[in-house]
């Protein structure tokens, strides 16, 4: 189980080369207060002064250090690491026993350590600046040595509270939120360091800890300086979990102090003086203490960490292989014959568009109707409902009514209702449907306008990646859309003009109408004659005014009374008498004697003064007043038969339009799209041109490429795991 760290290495080695950070892998994660001890502790387990020292905030970006045991006997790099060449021959040998890499330096190998730190510290200032900012962009170590265990440690700068110097005045929240994004990593166990010489219950670094690992079944203590705290106080009680208890144990270490370090004590040295001080104060605890024990610890635990993610990391890495395989394809491959490729685009987005208008595309939208559904819908929907709302009267009152029966009779009263009358009122109200119609066919181009862009985002991706094809295209569909709207258009106002142009009285369904509607006033006619008064003499039922015999189905009023078989007004058998024999003296005398109520429902021009002539003109037109039984009856025959014929109308022109729409625009579009875009964009002095990638394409293609090629190869060291009986 030794060799999972070294396959975490690996596959960290494999992220690395594309600098990706979409896989958490298991690492060690160092946290704890400014000047905590957290570099001395990282120092002492690789052994080696590496890392920038001095006071205040040293480091200021992450470091991702990786240590790899080697065996004392190979001091030859891995097949992996021989690329580099010197004097044209490959650079295998290795002065010394020990050597680091950086990963931004490739291939470069530092052999010795103090120019390891001074890279590291020309690294920070490259990035953060020299004003104690901090960057969350990592700088990647790794060590060889044969006195390391295989770990990987990530060492963070130390949380603060104050800015100091040049520092942003946030920098404590900046700290936080970077210490945040490496132990929110489910996979990372947590080292978090405490100084022994403070309050344990203040640690900020257990604290952090806690609120990303609660159960603390990550988190391991490590409590540095313990030759710091003062006389006569010991850390027992610390050490042995009785103050705040880890689930993964605490740890205590002696780090060099200041001095030691500026007068070049030696990692090794400060160990063994370890290792006297533990025996010494903490004789039943020594063992389970020290840096040494911490490094094996470390080593255990991470391995264990290791074992238990594999299954999840091996699972990860297949989920996003197939996703970038998936990505890739969609970037499609370098164009090689842009003359077939051209062809198959175009192809292909016609095929698509017809599809989705037919509802067989391959991608169907779910959020809201789309293609053909949403034309259905206008048809039924949309425009059967506005049409259901037109009402057959509509901007029709009953004065229009009787003006245009009037207007059609001339200057004769009319018998019968004139028939011109029903044709100019039934005109006007069929007029109002061409409004709605003509608002299905827009409906309806701006729905196979929202195709082309569904096709775009949806069916054919590809397209993405030639912008100036994908613009031809969309222009070229656009236009034709645009030429078939107005032959659409025409058509549907020439439906309305078919219906205008005839008007069809013989229509069997308007000719069954008007028998039922003839039935219906014949029964009201019976039933007003059946509501006249009959106590009238014999003699004076035969006989009317100036010895006229009347008909014997109408019984005449006796005189002076008013008569319901006049036209609506009151006239007394004296006045009818005079009217009969064409005395306009009866007429005046009526005008002069009636009553005030006649009056106002037909008024009279006042008479004139003696002397003067009268000017016709000056008669007031009434507004409104009140019908007679005859004008009510008329103007309610004209009403039905406007109301039934538009109905009939309306039906057909509901079924007209939709049929005319698919027709001449949808069916048209369909048909001819193919021919239309091989015509107008299948040219030769063309193909370049349409077939330029977007400036970024083929840069996503190659990174979705090695990042493909990455996840492979991870997968594979993952499947060698296996084969070894190491998971």
């Amino acid at each position: 189980m030794e060799a999972l760290i070294p396959v975490i290495n690996k596959l960290q080695d494999v992220f690395n080369t594309v600098g990706a950070d979409i896989i958490q892998l298991p690492q060690i994660v160092v946290v704890g207060t400014q000047s905590s001890g957290k570099s001395s502790v990282l120092e002492s387990l690789v052994g080696r002064d590496i890392l920038p020292r001095g006071t205040g905030i040293v480091t200021r970006r992450p470091l991702i250090l990786q240590l790899v045991h080697i065996d004392a006997e190979d001091r030859r790099k891995t097949s992996e690491e021989n690329e580099s060449k010197k004097n044209g021959r490959l650079y295998r040998g290795i002065d010394g026993e020990e050597w680091g890499k950086f990963l931004h330096t490739k291939n470069k190998i530092y052999t010795d350590f103090e120019e390891i730190r001074q890279e590291i510290e020309a690294e920070t200032e490259r990035i953060s600046g020299n004003n104690k900012g901090i960057s969350d962009e990592p700088i990647h170590l790794k060590i060889f040595s044969p006195h390391v265990v295989n770990l990987t440690l990530v060492d963070l700068p130390g949380i603060t509270k104050v800015p100091v110097g040049d520092q942003p005045k946030d920098i404590e929240v900046q700290i936080r939120e970077l210490i945040l994004k490496y132990i929110s990593n489910p996979n990372s166990i947590i080292l978090a360091v405490t100084a022994a010489n403070t309050d344990m219950a203040t640690s900020e670094a257990l604290k952090v800890a806690r609120e990303v690992d609660p159960d603390g079944r990550r988190t391991l203590a490590v409590v540095t300086k313990l030759d710091l705290m003062d006389a006569g106080t010991d850390a027992m009680d610390i050490l042995m979990g009785r103050v705040i208890p880890v689930k993964l144990g605490i740890i205590g270490v002696v780090n060099r102090s200041q001095l030691d370090i500026n007068q070049k004590k030696l990692v090794a040295d400060a160990i063994r003086d370890e290792y006297a001080f533990l025996q010494k104060k903490y004789p039943s605890l020594a063992n389970r203490n020290g840096t040494k024990y911490l490094a094996r610890t470390l080593n255990r635990l991470l391995m264990h960490h290791i074992r238990d993610c594999l299954p999840e990391l091996k699972t990860r890495i297949n989920v996003l292989a197939a996703q970038y395989q998936s990505l890739l394809n969609s970037y499609g491959e370098p164009v090689d014959d842009k003359s077939a490729t051209l062809l198959q685009l175009i192809t292909k987005f016609a095929a698509e568009y017809c599809n989705t208008i037919e509802g067989t595309a391959k991608y169907i939208e779910t959020a809201e109707l789309c293609g053909g559904a949403r034309i259905c819908y206008i048809f039924h929907e949309t425009f059967g409902r506005t049409l259901e709302s037109v009402d057959p009267l509509g901007g029709l009152t009953t004065i229009d009514v009787l003006t245009a029966i009037r207007n059609a009779t001339g200057p004769r009263p009319a018998l019968f209702v004139p028939e011109v009358s029903f044709e100019l009122l039934v005109k006007r109200q069929v007029k109002r449907l061409e409004e709605p119609s003509l608002r299905c066919v827009e409906l309806v181009h701006e729905e196979m306008q929202r195709i082309i862009q569904h096709c775009s985002n949806y069916s054919t991706q590809e397209l993405l990646r030639f912008p100036k094809l994908h613009d031809a295209i969309v222009e070229v569909v656009t236009s034709l859309l645009r030429k078939r709207l107005p032959v659409t258009n025409e058509m549907v106002h020439n439906l309305v003009a078919i219906e205008l142009a005839y008007i069809n009285t013989k229509h069997p369904d308007f000719a069954d109408a008007c028998g039922l509607m003839n039935n219906n006033i014949e029964e009201q006619r019976r039933n007003r004659m059946r509501d006249l008064p009959s106590a009238v003499p014999r003699d004076k039922s035969l006989k009317g005014p100036g010895g006229q015999s009347l008909s014997p189905t109408e019984p005449p009023a006796p005189e002076g009374e008013v008569t319901k078989a006049a036209a609506g007004q009151s006239v007394s058998v004296n006045e009818q008498t005079d009217g009969g024999t064409g005395n306009w003296r009866g007429m005046l005398k009526k005008g002069e004697e009636g009553s005030a109520g006649d009056r106002s429902l037909n008024p009279l021009p006042a008479s004139p003064q003696k002397g003067h002539a009268v000017n016709l003109l000056d008669v007031p037109v009434p507004v409104s007043r009140k019908l007679s039984a005859r004008e009510q009856r008329d103007c309610e025959v004209i009403e039905r038969l406007i109301k039934s014929y538009f109905l009939i109308v309306r039906k057909n022109i509901q079924d007209s339009v939709p049929k005319a729409v698919m027709h001449f625009l949808v069916n048209h579009v369909k048909d001819c799209l193919q021919s239309e875009l091989v015509g107008q964009l299948y040219k030769t002095v063309l193909l370049d041109d349409l077939l330029t990638e977007s400036e970024d394409m083929a840069q996503r293609r190659n990174e979705a490429a090695d990042m493909l090629k990455a996840l492979q190869k991870a997968s594979q060291v993952i499947a060698e795991i296996r084969e070894t009986h190491l998971w």
